[in-house]
Order: structure tokens, then sequence, then C-alpha cells
């Protein structure tokens, strides 16, 4: 069963620099995470109920839990966690979910 980690941003002070560095530093970083399958990065247009809290949505993609696990261990994730975490702290909710 396909996990998938989601991150969810709300919108920073500076939107042009977190783009920059989103898109230039911290993605190539996540690339690197073993047995990713696929990310995902969407931009939220609009909520049915208003204001939407978040700004950006990223789905990485795992075959199951297991590769999952072992990916978060890697040293490649740990360098992807540390960069979100400089950049995004303040800004980020993250998620572990299942494909029904």
């Amino acid at each position: 069963m396909t996990v998938k980690l989601i991150a969810l941003y709300r919108k920073p002070d500076d939107v042009n620099a977190f783009l920059d560095h989103y898109h230039n530093v911290h993605m190539p970083l996540v690339a690197k995470t073993p047995h990713l399958m696929k990310a995902v990065v969407n931009s939220v247009i609009g909520s049915p109920m208003g204001e939407p809290p978040y700004f950006l949505m990223t789905e990485m993609y795992f075959a199951d839990a297991l590769k999952f696990d072992e990916a978060m261990k890697s040293p490649e994730n740990r360098a992807a966690g540390k960069d979100l975490m400089g950049f995004a702290k303040s800004l980020v909710t993250l998620i572990i979910v299942e494909e029904d």
C-alpha cells in the first residue's frame, strides 16, 4: 500500500524567497531520498470554506511502509529535514498517510 508524506505549508511573509529556496535548495535535497517514487508539489488556489490555511502542499510517495521507514532513517532524508527546519519550521505541518 502506497505511503505518502505530505507537507502542508502556511504562507510565508516573503513568498518569492520561500519558493526560491524551496524549489532550488530543498526539493533537490528531497529528490535524493532513497525509495522516493515521486514528489508532487501543489499550489493551493482556494478553499470552498474561505481563505485556505495553506498555500503549498507537497506529496512524497513511497511504495510501502517499510520503504518509507527506511527512507526516513536515511542520511539524505536527515539532510532534507535539517534544511526544512532551517527555513520552514514555523510554517510546515507534516502528515503520513496510506492510500486506500
